[in-house]
């Protein structure tokens, strides 16, 4: 059975990057990987449905916290049997988003810090109540609000159906994310974690091995 790495982070973070850095690193040190991303707004209804509320296109759906926490979940509820399966086949399964981005983007919206009530409540759903896999570790790409805030306009006017959502376009909000991402990662919140320095090269060689277990943690 692979291991399940998720990469988290705001908007602009560059988890897209890290996570091709990842795979090319682990490929060379013989290790076999997928990789998964989240929302999947192309592959489930639900995600799609958050995608429209998001631009404005369900009416006040997105006003509600749980009500758009739900349909988040739900992409990752039917995407279990593709999870499984590319553990089964996989030495190293590295998803972007999991169910941490639900915890700390709805914690934000409800300016609740990690101890709020909407992070246990998240994890109760989807780990508890849908049967998520936890993951092995979790790598929160930590870069200021500021950067990651000028590399989501810059990839929204690059490219072409990547305007900036609701969440991506609240600066406040995305502040305050990764106020609770910081601090999901310091309480180890449903497994290791570690933080990655997303405005310095990153030794993909070293996190690979620290991916694979291979590597002690410090």
């Amino acid at each position: 059975m692979g291991r399940l790495i998720v990469i988290e982070g705001l908007d602009g973070a560059g988890k897209r990057t890290l996570t091709d850095g990842l795979c090319a690193a682990l490929a060379a040190q013989g290790a076999s990987t997928a990789r998964l991303a989240f929302p999947r707004y192309d592959d489930d209804v639900h995600a799609e449905l958050a995608r429209d509320a998001l631009y404005g296109r369900l009416g006040d759906l997105s006003d509600s916290v749980h009500g758009m926490a739900v349909l988040f979940a739900l992409d990752r509820r039917a995407a279990i049997p593709v999870i499984c399966d590319l553990l089964a086949a996989n030495d190293v399964v590295i998803v972007d988003r999991y169910v941490a981005s639900n915890a700390a983007y709805n914690a934000a919206r409800l300016h609740q810090d990690a101890s709020g009530e909407i992070v246990e409540w998240v994890r109760a759903l989807e780990i508890e109540r849908f049967g998520l896999p936890v993951p092995d570790l979790q790598l929160f790409l930590s870069v200021p609000r500021a950067i990651a805030a000028e590399r989501a306009v810059g990839r929204a006017q690059t490219e072409a159906g990547r305007e900036r959502d609701r969440y991506e376009s609240d600066d406040d909000l995305q502040a305050r994310t990764g106020a609770v991402y910081a601090r999901l990662a310091a309480t180890s919140w449903l497994s290791e974690w570690a933080v990655v320095d997303g405005t310095a090269r990153v030794d993909a060689a070293a996190l690979a091995a620290r991916v694979t277990g291979r590597e002690p943690s410090p």
